[in-house]
């Protein structure tokens, strides 16, 4: 009984620390600013973190360019979740990707970069 207990409390413990990442995105602002698109967000995130490991340079693109690269960057690591069989709940981008790509070509301003 004791087993079950600490793996229920540690998986409460988890999923409240996951509510709580989830609050920082909404309060920063995030989710409303890129449209709850998650691959979007996604991208931004490990953006973030290789510009913080020193791993990526910073650089001037426009916000819209930005938008369109992280977008790329999350749907590229959805897909990958998914053929590993570690997709994510509520992912809807597998199998509309193309479509969903092409309107974010359009939003940015017809600007395209290689992935």
């Amino acid at each position: 009984m004791t087993g079950t207990r600490d793996w229920q409390r540690a998986r409460r413990a988890r999923t409240r620390l996951l509510i709580e990442y989830g609050g920082l995105v909404v309060k920063a602002g995030l989710a409303e600013l890129l449209e709850d698109d998650r691959a979007t967000l996604l991208g931004g995130l490990f953006s973030l973190r290789d510009q913080l490991k020193g791993l990526a340079e910073a650089d001037n693109a426009s916000p819209a360019t930005l938008k369109l690269r992280w977008r790329r960057r999350g749907l590229n690591a959805f897909d990958a979740d998914a053929d590993t069989g570690r997709g994510q709940p509520g992912d809807s981008s597998k199998g509309n990707r193309k479509g969903n790509e092409q309107k974010e070509v359009d939003r940015a301003g017809g600007e395209r970069e290689a992935v």
